[in-house]
């Protein structure tokens, strides 16, 4: 068994798709509407599609989990997170942990939480 996607709930697809295009690169593989499947296994599905499918309350931003990138250059990362998308919410702007590695931590558009931080 391997691990195939992850899923991440979005309100608005097309800002969605856009966001993780302008910040990260991925691109769109499959387009099923209101499920797309980005490059590198990411999985944006639309929130109502999700509700109806648990038949339970989507809970933003409740930290249980996060989707980490590597980036070399977090001081180019961090200027183009903050031209892009000036209102971003940070859980911690940058940080540089007892080991070396440095790493932001902020919400998408929807509540989802990331990590950026350099390679180890």
């Amino acid at each position: 068994m391997r691990l195939k996607n992850v899923l991440v709930v979005v309100k608005d697809m097309e800002k969605s798709k856009r966001f993780y295009h302008d910040l990260f690169g991925l691109d769109m593989v499959v387009d099923h509407g209101g499920n797309v499947i980005l490059t590198e296994g990411l999985v944006l599905q639309e929130e109502k599609i999700w509700r109806k499918f648990l038949n339970r309350d989507i809970i933003p931003k409740n930290n249980s989990c996060e989707l980490y990138f590597e980036e070399s250059d977090i001081e180019a990362f961090t200027e183009k997170l903050e031209t892009l998308y000036p209102s971003i919410e940070y859980v911690n702007k940058k940080t540089t942990h007892s080991w070396g590695q440095s790493v932001i931590r902020f919400y998408d558009l929807d509540g989802n939480l990331i990590e950026v931080g350099t390679p180890m």
